[in-house]
C-alpha cells in the first residue's frame, strides 16, 4: 500500500465572482485549504490521475483507492448472475473498528477507480453527499460500453459542422501533421473533461475521411493522441474512405471481396495495433452523399463491413457502420435507411455495429426516432446524436439537447412490444448484443471555452452523463451542470435550469414546428431559407422537397395514403402515426400534408396554430434575457457578458426566423396573421436578401 499526504491551497469564493474564461469547463473546484489522506494499492499513471483529481476538489475524510480482482460478478433483481462492468465502481464509507474511517472507492479497473473519482467529486460539488457520511454506499456501472465522441475534424484543421474553432487534433495546411507540447497539454485537458463523465473513446478525424488519413505519418500521429488519452481510460478510432486500397495503396480496385485488397487492409490493421496496441477501430461512411462504399462493386453494406471486421476482429476491434444512406431518386429519403439494412438484418459480423441517427432525416430540431431501431432484431445497433448544433443555431443558440436525446431515448419501438425503449434496443437488454454503443458528433474546438456558447458545454456533459447512463433525468443532468459550472446557490440553478429544459422546445417553436423540418438556408445550414432554390441541386437537399407548402396546404404526405413510411414502425405506432387525429402535433406536418384551414385539436387553425408556434418561440427567448439580466450577481463579469451577448443574438434570429417563415408560407395560406401575433418588421424580400456569412467568430 502506498499512501501520501497533500496540502492544497485554493481561494474559496461563496458565490461565482472570479473572473473565468470558460475552460474549466464543470471542474471547477473552489475551496480552502485542505489535506488529504489518500491511499492506493498499486501505481498507474490513471491512479495517478485520480490521486490529482482529489488533491485539487476532496474537502472530506481520508480515501483510499483500491483496484480489486477483474472479473466480479454481481446478481441483478432477476437473480440472474451478470458480468460486472470493468467500468463500474463502488464508493462506500469504511467504519470498522481496527480501520480509520474512511471513503473506499474501487473498481476491477484503474479507469473505473478515476471514473469513481469524478463521481465523488461530483456529488460534493452539486451538495449530493450526505452531512452523515458513516453508511455511505452508492454503487455505479455504465449502460454502454463503448461511449464514443466523433469528430468531424478535417486533416487541414477545419471542422466540419463545428463551431468552436479549429481541430484540437489537426494544425492548419500541414502536409504531415505536426505534433507540440501545447497540443499534448490541449488532448490531457480534454481527456480529462471526458472521464469525469465517463466518455471512454473518440474518433480523431471526419466520417468524410481522406484516404491520406491512413498513410504512417498520420498513424504516427494519432499514436501520439492515443498516448495522450489512455491514462483518461480513451481509446482513440479512426474514420476510414472506403477506397483507400485504391486511392492509398495503388491497386486497381477497392472491391471488399477481392483477395489482394483484403490483404491490403489486413496489413494496414497490422500496423496499427503495432503502434497503438488498444486501437478501438473503424468508423465508416460509405454509399453515402457520393462517398464511395462496397455498393460501387455491386457487393452490400454486409460485404463491406464484414471485411473490415475479420482485419480487426484478432485485435478485438470494432466495426462502426453508419446507417445514414440515401440515394437519389423519388423515393421518401425517411424510408431509405430502411429500406437499405433490413434485408441485411443478420448478416452482420458480431464486431460489426449499424451506428443509426436518432431521426430518419439528419439531426433536425424534432424528428421521430428513425424506424432501424425497432426494426433490426439480429444486428447490433447504436444511436448517434449529434451535440454540435449544426441545426440547432450553430454556437451562437443556447438549445440544452439532453430533453431531445431522453425523448429518443425513452421513445417505445413496440419492438417486443410495450416497454421496447431505444434505450433497451442498443443496451443489449432486448436482444443479446457483444458489443453495445453511443455516439455524439463533437462540438469541442480551439476556442477557449472549448464550444463556442458556454451553454453548449452542458451538451457534451449532458451526452457524457447519459452515454453512462441513459435513464438519467435530463432535468437533473442539467442541475448538475449548473451547480459544477457556476454555483450552487437555489434561486440561480432553477432559473438557469428553467431556462435549459424550455430552449429546445423555444428553437423548435421558432424554426420549424408541428413537425416541419430542413427549411434551412443552403450548405451553412444557418437561417431561414424555406425557399431555397438551388439550380441543379438535389431534390432531397432543398426545403420544398419537405414543407411542400402550396396553396392547398403543407407537409410532407408519409401516411398509408403517401410515401406509406409509417408502415416501417411497429403497432401501435403505425396507425397512431397515420391517423391524422391521433397523430402526435409535434409529428404532424411530418407525416400528413394538410390543408391551411385544417382544424386542430384545441379547434384553431393550422394556420393559426403555425403563427402561434413561431411566435411562442420568440418569447420564449426574450424571457431568456430577462431571466439571465436578472441573475448577474451569481456570474463572473465575463462569462454573464458572453451569454448575455448571445442571447441577444439569439432573440434577433429567432424573430428572423419567424418572419421569414410566417411571411413565405403566407403566399400559400392566404390567411392573415392573427391578431396577438406580432408583425414582421420586414417584407418577404427584404428577408431572402439576408445572406449569413459563416465564420465561427460571427
Amino acid at each position: 500500500m502506498r499512501k501520501a499526504f497533500f496540502t492544497l491551497a485554493f481561494l474559496f469564493s461563496v458565490l461565482c465572482a472570479k473572473a473565468e474564461d470558460g475552460h474549466s469547463l464543470w471542474l471547477r473546484y473552489n475551496q480552502d485549504v485542505r489535506h488529504v489522506d489518500i491511499t492506493v494499492n498499486r501505481d498507474s499513471r490513471t491512479i495517478n490521475l485520480a490521486v490529482e483529481e482529489l488533491q485539487k476538489g476532496w474537502k472530506g475524510m481520508p480515501v483510499s483507492l483500491v483496484v480489486a480482482k477483474p472479473n466480479k460478478k454481481q446478481k441483478s433483481k432477476n437473480g440472474k448472475v451478470q458480468q460486472l462492468s470493468p467500468d463500474a465502481f463502488t464508493i462506500e464509507t469504511v467504519n470498522k473498528a481496527k480501520q480509520e474511517k474512511h471513503i473506499k472507492i474501487s473498481s476491477q479497473t484503474d479507469a473505473g477507480i478515476l471514473y469513481g473519482v469524478f463521481h465523488l467529486l461530483r456529488l460534493q460539488q452539486t451538495g449530493k453527499l450526505p452531512a452523515d457520511m458513516s453508511w455511505f454506499k452508492v454503487s455505479e456501472s455504465p449502460v454502454y460500453q463503448h461511449r464514443i465522441l466523433n469528430h468531424w475534424d478535417n486533416l487541414d484543421g477545419t471542422v466540419e459542422r463545428g463551431y468552436a474553432g479549429h481541430s484540437i487534433f489537426w494544425h492548419d495546411n500541414e502536409a504531415e501533421p505536426t505534433f507540440t507540447d501545447d497540443d499534448a497539454k490541449l488532448w490531457a485537458e480534454y481527456g480529462r473533461a471526458n472521464a469525469s463523465v465517463g466518455i471512454n473513446g473518440t474518433v480523431v478525424n471526419n466520417v468524410n475521411a481522406s484516404p491520406k488519413m491512413l498513410s504512417k505519418p498520420y498513424i504516427d500521429h494519432v499514436c501520439k493522441i492515443a498516448d495522450v488519452l489512455r491514462p483518461y481510460g480513451m481509446k482513440v478510432y479512426i474514420s476510414i474512405n472506403f477506397s483507400s486500397p485504391k486511392e492509398l495503396g495503388g491497386l486497381p480496385t477497392s472491391d471488399p471481396l477481392n483477395a489482394d485488397v483484403k490483404k491490403w487492409w489486413k496489413k494496414k490493421a497490422d500496423e496499427i495495433y503495432k503502434l497503438i496496441p488498444d486501437f478501438g477501430g473503424f468508423l465508416v461512411k460509405a454509399n453515402s452523399e457520393g462517398l464511395p462504399g462496397p455498393q460501387d462493386f455491386g457487393r452490400t453494406h454486409a460485404d463491406g463491413a464484414n471485411m473490415l471486421a475479420d482485419v480487426l476482429k484478432p485485435h478485438g476491434g470494432i466495426v462502426m457502420w453508419r446507417a445514414f444512406v440515401y440515394k437519389s431518386d423519388d423515393s421518401d429519403r425517411a424510408k431509405q435507411a430502411y429500406q437499405e439494412f433490413m434485408p441485411l438484418d443478420g448478416q452482420f459480423r458480431d464486431n460489426v455495429i449499424i451506428q443509426i441517427k436518432n431521426g430518419p432525416i439528419d439531426f433536425q430540431p424534432r424528428e421521430p426516432f428513425s424506424p432501424l431501431f425497432g426494426a433490426l432484431k439480429k444486428t447490433q445497433t447504436m444511436i448517434e446524436f449529434q451535440i454540435t448544433q449544426e441545426y440547432l443555431g450553430h454556437s451562437f443558440q443556447l438549445c440544452y439537447l439532453a430533453p431531445m436525446w431522453q425523448e429518443c431515448l425513452m421513445s417505445d419501438t413496440y419492438q417486443k412490444g410495450e416497454g421496447t425503449t431505444i434505450a433497451r434496443v442498443t443496451d443489449g437488454k432486448t436482444y443479446p448484443q457483444k458489443y453495445t454503443a453511443i455516439a455524439g458528433v463533437a462540438n469541442v474546438g480551439r476556442d477557449t471555452n472549448w464550444c463556442g456558447h458556454i451553454f453548449a458545454q452542458s451538451n457534451w456533459y449532458a451526452f457524457g452523463r447519459l452515454a453512462w447512463n441513459c435513464n438519467l433525468d435530463s432535468k437533473d443532468i442539467a442541475e448538475e451542470w449548473i451547480a459544477q459550472t457556476f454555483c450552487t446557490d437555489k434561486e440561480f440553478v432553477q432559473k438557469v435550469e428553467s431556462i435549459m429544459m424550455d430552449s429546445r422546445e423555444a428553437v423548435v417553436n421558432y424554426m420549424m414546428p408541428l413537425g416541419l423540418h430542413h427549411l434551412f438556408a443552403w450548405t451553412h445550414h444557418y437561417g431561414p431559407e424555406p425557399w431555397c432554390e438551388i439550380p441543379g441541386a438535389r431534390a432531397d437537399w432543398l426545403p420544398s422537397y419537405y414543407h411542400k407548402a402550396s396553396e392547398d396546404g403543407i407537409g410532407f404526405d408519409r401516411s398509408s395514403k403517401g410515401t406509406n413510411a409509417v408502415s416501417q414502425y411497429h403497432e401501435p405506432l403505425s396507425t397512431q402515426f397515420d391517423n391524422v387525429s391521433t397523430c402526435p402535433d409535434e409529428y404532424l406536418l411530418w407525416f400528413h400534408h394538410l390543408p391551411w384551414d385544417y382544424k386542430m385539436q384545441n379547434g384553431e387553425t393550422l394556420w393559426s396554430a403555425l403563427c402561434h408556434k413561431y411566435d411562442k418561440g420568440v418569447k420564449q427567448v426574450r424571457n431568456y434575457q430577462v431571466v439571465w439580466d436578472g441573475l448577474e450577481k451569481y456570474v463572473d463579469t465575463d462569462r454573464f457578458k458572453h451569454v448575455q451577448s448571445k442571447l441577444r443574438r439569439q432573440a434577433h434570429d429567432a424573430v428572423w426566423w419567424r418572419d421569414a417563415c410566417l411571411l413565405y408560407f403566407q403566399q400559400y395560406s392566404k390567411m392573415p396573421l392573427p391578431s396577438d401575433v406580432e408583425r414582421p418588421v420586414k417584407d418577404l424580400d427584404e428577408y431572402k436578401q439576408i445572406k449569413f456569412r459563416w465564420s465561427h467568430h460571427n
